[in-house]
Formats: C-alpha cells, sequence, structure tokens
C-alpha cells in the first residue's frame, strides 16, 4: 500500500506485465484436486478459531525484526524510484557568493611618485607596485536539465519503479510467511505439551508396572532369577521415562522461546500453549492454476523484476544516442553588498549542448550485452518461481490426502494399543498373563499415540503450507 502511494508522485507508468513473453506453461486444473474452480479463501487463520494464535500474529506484525527489515527495503526501493525520477527533472540550484581580490601592477609607473610626480621631486628609494583591491558579491540560480529525447531516462524511472514493486511483494511475501512460521510453532507447542504430557503418562505407567514387580519379586510369587531380572528391566524402564520426559520438557521450552523470538519477545520461555491440536479446519478451495500467477507475492515479484530487466535493457540501447541537455544561470554581480538585490546589476547566461558518444571503448555495447543476459536470467529465474509455485501446490494437496489417511489409520491403532495394553494388565494382575506382554503392550500404545500427535502436527503445518502455496493471504481479528 505504501509502496503504490510513495510511487504515485511519478510522471511516468510502471512497466506492464511481461508474464505473457516468459513462455510459462499453465495447467488447466490441478491434478491433485480436479474441479477446484472456487476462489482461494483470504480468511484462512480465522478457520482454526484460535484467538490467541490471532493475537500472537498481530505481535508478530508489531515487532519481529525480520518483517521490519523487509518494510525497511520497500521504503528503500520507493525512494530509489523518487531518484530514478529526478534525472528527467530540471535541476536548480541557489548560491551565494562573496569574493575580495587584491591585483598588483607591475611594470606600470607610479604616477604617486618622484620623476613624473606632480610638483617634481627626487624618486623614492625603493619602487612601489601598484596594487588594486576589489570586493564582489553575487547571488544566482543555477538550472540544470537533460532533454530525455530519446527515453533513456523514463526508462531507468520505469525500471525502478517495477523494482520498488517487486520489493513491495518481497514484503508481502515476508508477511505471509511470517504468519505461517508463528502458526507452525503454535501448532508445534501444542505438539510439546501433548508430547509432554504422554511422557509424563509414561512415567507413571512404568513406575506402576515396576512397584507391582517389586511386590511380586519381594514376595516370592515366582522364580526369583525370572523375576528378578523382569524387575530389572521394569527399573530400567522407568529411568528410560524419565529421561523421556526431560527431552519432552526441554522440547517444549525450546518451542515457547522460537515461538517468543517470532513474536518479537525476549526468550525467556513462559509462553503457554494450547493443552491439545486444534482439528485441522477443511481443505480451502484451491481455484485455478493461472490464477495463482496473479496472488502469489513470489510470482509477482519475479515478474516485477523481470519487467524492470527490459526497461534497464531499453536505458542501456538509448544510451548510444545523443544527449541534449540545457543549462541557465541568473543572478546579480556587484562590488558593493548593498546592491546584491539591485536588477540594475543583474546578470544571466542560457547555454545547450549536446553529447554524441563516439569512442567508448566498448563499454556502451557491453553494457547492452550485460543487461540482455541479466533480462534472460530474470526470464528464466520467473519460469524457475512458478514452476516451484505449480508444484507446491500439488506437492501439498497430494499429501494432504495421503496425511488424512495416515492420521485415520493411527487413530485406530491408538484405540487398539489401548485396548491391548488394558487387556494386558488386566491378565497380569489376574495372574494368568506376563510381564513381557505388558511390556509390549504399553510400549506399542505410547508409540502408536507418540505418532498420533505428530501426524496430527503435520497435518495442520501442511494444511498451512497449502495455503501459502495457494498465494492465500490472511485477515487477522483486530481487536
Amino acid at each position: 500500500m505504501f509502496c503504490a502511494a510513495g510511487l504515485a508522485s511519478c510522471a511516468v507508468s510502471p512497466p506492464a506485465s511481461r508474464l505473457g513473453e516468459a513462455g510459462l506453461e499453465v495447467p488447466a486444473a490441478w491434478s491433485s484436486l480436479p474441479g477446484a474452480g472456487h476462489p482461494v479463501d483470504p480468511d484462512w487463520l480465522r478457520r482454526f478459531e484460535d484467538e490467541s494464535l490471532n493475537q500472537l500474529v498481530l505481535e508478530a506484525e508489531r515487532h519481529n525484526p525480520d518483517l521490519k527489515i523487509a518494510a525497511s527495503q520497500v521504503a528503500q526501493a520507493v525512494e530509489q524510484a523518487r531518484i530514478a525520477a529526478s534525472a528527467a527533472r530540471p535541476n536548480a540550484s541557489l548560491g551565494m557568493g562573496a569574493r575580495r581580490t587584491r591585483q598588483n601592477f607591475i611594470g606600470f609607473p607610479d604616477f604617486g611618485g618622484g620623476g613624473n610626480r606632480p610638483g617634481g621631486g627626487e624618486p623614492p628609494a625603493e619602487e612601489t607596485v601598484l596594487q588594486n583591491l576589489s570586493n564582489s558579491f553575487g547571488p544566482s540560480l543555477d538550472i540544470a536539465w537533460e532533454l530525455d529525447v530519446w527515453g533513456r531516462v523514463r526508462q531507468s524511472e520505469a525500471a525502478a519503479m517495477a523494482q520498488a514493486e517487486a520489493a513491495a511483494m518481497d514484503f508481502a511475501a515476508a508477511r505471509t510467511s511470517l504468519v505461517a512460521q508463528v502458526a507452525k510453532a503454535w501448532f508445534a507447542l501444542a505438539e510439546s505439551e501433548e508430547h509432554n504430557r504422554l511422557a509424563d503418562e509414561t512415567l507413571r505407567a512404568t513406575e506402576e508396572t515396576e512397584r507391582a514387580l517389586g511386590d511380586r519379586f519381594r514376595a516370592g510369587q515366582a522364580e526369583g532369577q525370572i523375576v528378578g531380572a523382569q524387575y530389572r528391566l521394569a527399573k530400567s524402564d522407568t529411568e528410560a521415562a524419565r529421561a523421556a520426559l526431560e527431552q519432552a520438557a526441554g522440547t517444549r521450552d525450546a518451542a515457547r522461546r522460537q515461538l517468543e523470538v517470532l513474536v518479537g519477545r525476549p526468550a525467556r520461555g513462559t509462553l503457554k500453549g494450547l493443552a491439545v491440536l486444534p482439528v485441522p479446519p477443511p481443505c480451502p478451495p484451491a481455484g485455478l492454476p493461472s490464477e495463482l500467477l496473479l496472488r502469489r507475492p513470489d510470482v509477482r515479484a519475479a515478474e516485477r523484476r523481470f519487467a524492470a530487466s527490459g526497461r534497464k535493457t531499453e536505458e542501456a540501447r538509448r544510451a548510444l544516442f545523443p544527449q541534449f541537455k540545457m543549462t541557465a544561470a541568473a543572478g546579480t554581480s556587484t562590488d558593493e553588498l548593498e546592491n546584491i538585490l539591485n536588477s540594475d546589476f543583474g546578470v544571466w547566461s542560457l547555454a545547450g549542448n549536446m553529447l554524441q558518444p563516439i569512442l567508448t571503448g566498448g563499454r556502451l555495447r557491453a553494457e547492452i550485452r550485460v543487461r540482455a543476459e541479466q533480462d534472460d536470467e530474470a526470464v528464466a529465474r520467473l519460469q524457475k518461481t512458478v514452476l516451484n509455485a505449480f508444484g507446491e501446490v500439488e506437492t501439498t494437496l497430494a499429501a494432504d490426502a495421503f496425511l488424512a489417511r495416515r492420521e485415520e489409520a493411527l487413530k485406530k491403532a491408538v484405540a487398539l494399543a489401548h485396548e491391548a495394553d488394558t487387556e494386558a494388565r488386566a491378565a497380569y494382575r489376574d495372574g494368568v498373563g506376563d510381564i513381557l506382554t505388558v511390556f509390549a503392550a504399553q510400549n506399542r500404545r505410547l508409540s502408536t499415540e507418540a505418532q498420533f500427535i505428530t501426524v496430527r502436527r503435520l497435518r495442520l503445518d501442511n494444511r498451512i503450507n497449502l495455503h501459502l502455496a495457494l498465494g492465500g493471504d490472511y485477515t487477522p481479528i483486530r481487536s
């Protein structure tokens, strides 16, 4: 927005889109989601229905240093466009000069001495030098203007404007990427909370098993060596579960600090997250592939740089033509300070000149070739960006389906593992089961639950990636 406001004062318009010159192959529909012709959802952040996440995003917008850097780069690009525009306008400068001069007239007769002096008399012993002291004062107004006959300066100005627009697109991409990072970090913190709770539950379960085996071992209810080995194995599992709990706590602490840094806070590790991961919202509409070229800020930035490179190439070509310049100066010149504003002492000059490059050592021709190669590079970068954009959409659309099926399978596995763990413990308490089956069922349940937690977070991350790949913006709820 502020880029458009900054460029509004420029007389030259930004260059037109060059997407038609890029030779892009745009699919008619998404292979992973056929028939997706609805517009992309701009309010994807609200679909998670999490006010805490929304407030963290607003905080990150205000305080994140990377976003401030991107905003500063946009402002710099706008000012560079103004600098380029100034070359096509007359430049005027106001000056004020004062000078005191002494001149010596060597070899001129001293009519104030002897010889030819009026009244006669002898000449002085040492010959004197005639001198003159003078003052000069004068303000001046100087104007210089290059007549942009061939449009070389206008090409430079248009290129700078396109660069400013590309910087604005970079800012939009950085802003959306920051929102995605905050959301992912928020869900990663929720995942760490669930893993921490699971690790705590694991520790309690292993301690319970250890106590049961300890009671049997001390009561001599089975062969001492077998129960003793099982008891030591249970104690080992308890210590391993205690170490896993510390690892989960460390992961949670790191997730808190990472999120605090993203939103611009000191990394104190005090931020509290969700206790449970949310359910992913419905899959967003993907729109048409052709719309992606107009939505994604990275594609639009690459196109603007391609447009800028075309104008820079034209600027280099037109540098071969003659340059026409006009200069003008007006002011006063007087030996009395009190007369500097008197028009009777006014002076002025008006001049025009033409400069035609003839011998430059091949510099201008080489500059044209360099700009042409840069134009080829810019179109290749645009093609690469578009190709990556289409690939990201297709990959995330396909991954969403894979992750959904994986989550459903793990959900069933968790339910079965819980049943097996419950039955194994009951059989062991009744004296008809063995402790190894309890160990296996317990470990299977905990491992399956950990995978289930992780895949739920992966689905949320992939959903965020899908919104980014589709070029979806976001609309936070401002309180």
